[in-house]
């Protein structure tokens, strides 16, 4: 019979997999070596007669019974983190890591970062501005504590919480013959100068497939990787834009005319947290000031 600290290792070592989502992040957050986790898994999974991690290609998910053991683990957890204290009582004087992509940081939350702290003097925040896949690494490592992204995140470790949903809209030069529409429809767009967004983005993919369905063959002149660079390469008079319009487009651009697009696309904004971890009270009260002091546009709603 195994000694009850084998045990609570054991289930430190799951706990922090299914947290972080690799065996590196884990053992960073344990503080021991990588063999030392995939060791107290392998006598954790022994032990309860299941497979609680599927190892694929170089990837490592969590199995429905990881999740659920995981879930029955919190109340363990809390008491442990009760006893030691340390962590939580020094959580109220720890600043908020916050990382943002530059679109959402530029355009929305730097603002918001100003007026959060000036209205809550003696709290510290940290904001890093990276592209999304920085910002995910960054929050399965535990080196940020929230993020904010529009981007459509499919990965086990983080959780996301959604707060704003947003529907596609088509943006134009001004005096484009499409702004004499109400809605552009995609067969508006056969034959139509377009600037897309690159193939590795998911927006790319969903609407290759939308105009595929309905047998529509824009021209593409141009590719590029933000809202930003789209919506400037629209100012300059190149084509037309499909895209998400929070947060650019909520107040208008100069020189650009946007109009609904006739289709069943949507975006989320959403918080980032790492899975298995409850937000500190610093990043919940900041995620209900952004909550609450989003101005409505008439393109998105509240989730």
């Amino acid at each position: 019979m195994a000694e009850p600290r084998h045990r609570l290792r054991e289930m430190e070592a799951l706990r922090a997999l299914v947290t972080t989502g690799t065996t590196i992040g884990a053992a960073r957050r344990l503080g021991v070596s990588q063999s030392s986790v995939s060791r107290a898994l392998g006598q954790l999974e022994q032990r309860v007669g299941r497979t609680l991690f599927l190892r694929s290609a170089g990837k490592i998910e969590p199995t429905a019974a990881a999740l659920r053991l995981n879930e029955q683990l919190d109340p363990l957890f809390e008491t442990l983190a009760l006893i030691e204290g340390a962590e939580w009582a020094q959580a109220d004087e720890e600043p908020l890591r916050l990382i943002v992509p530059p679109t959402l940081a530029h355009n929305f939350i730097i603002t918001r970062v100003a007026a959060f702290l000036k209205q809550n003097p003696g709290k510290n925040l940290q904001l890093d501005i990276q592209a999304t896949d920085v910002l995910v690494s960054g929050i399965l490592d535990l080196r940020y504590d929230l993020g904010l992204t529009s981007a459509m995140i499919q990965r086990s470790g983080v959780t996301l919480v959604p707060w704003l949903r947003s529907h596609v809209v088509c943006a134009m030069p001004k005096g484009h013959p499409l702004e004499a529409k109400e809605i552009v429809t995609p067969a508006d767009l056969e034959g139509v100068e377009l600037i897309e967004f690159l193939r590795r983005l998911g927006t790319r993919a969903i609407t290759e497939q939308l105009f595929a369905r309905s047998g529509v063959k824009p021209r593409t002149v141009a590719e590029t990787a933000t809202n930003m660079a789209a919506l400037e390469l629209v100012r300059e008079g190149l084509g037309v834009t499909v895209l998400n319009p929070f947060p650019v487009l909520s107040v208008g651009v100069p020189n650009i005319s946007v109009r609904p697009f006739d289709a069943h696309i949507t975006y989320d904004t959403s918080f980032v947290l790492p899975a298995g971890r409850q937000p500190s009270e610093l990043a919940q009260q900041f995620m209900e000031y952004i909550k609450s002091t989003t101005p409505a546009d008439d393109y998105s709603e509240a989730v």
